[in-house]
């Protein structure tokens, strides 16, 4: 039987993809206005800036220009992770709850490493005592 905590990990799962396919149908099938601007940034226009130009125009211009990998990379890793953040409060064990998350994962791995070498360290020092 699931308690508390899973049944609210388990909702807030599911809002969560409703959330996200409701925002990817609206950036990619609703939102004119970033079809107009993909549409603009497509067009060959002169290189020089004109006068008339705005800084948050030629800011848009630029964020349009970086590659599609780094967008992917920017909006897709926080998504993940609490994505895997929310899925692991559905687990039963709450010790388990946030591990998959990076800076937490790292931490734990480090200290693992570290353990590790002090364990190593005092291993190698209990046979120099006894030899």
């Amino acid at each position: 039987m699931m308690n508390f905590r899973q049944r609210m990990g388990w909702i807030g799962v599911s809002l969560y993809l409703f959330v996200s396919a409701a925002a990817f149908y609206y950036v990619f099938e609703i939102n004119e206005t970033y079809n107009r601007l993909a549409l603009e940034h497509v067009q060959l226009k002169p290189h020089e800036p004109h006068r008339g130009t705005t800084w948050t125009h030629s800011l848009k211009i630029r964020l349009l220009s970086l590659p599609f990998w780094l967008w992917a990379a920017l909006f897709l890793i926080p998504y993940f992770q609490v994505f895997l953040f929310l899925y692991s409060c559905t687990r039963a064990d709450p010790k388990t709850v946030g591990y998959c998350i990076i800076p937490i994962c790292l931490a734990i791995i480090c200290n693992r490493h570290q353990s590790f070498v002090k364990a190593s360290n005092r291993i190698s020092k209990l046979q120099l005592i006894d030899t």
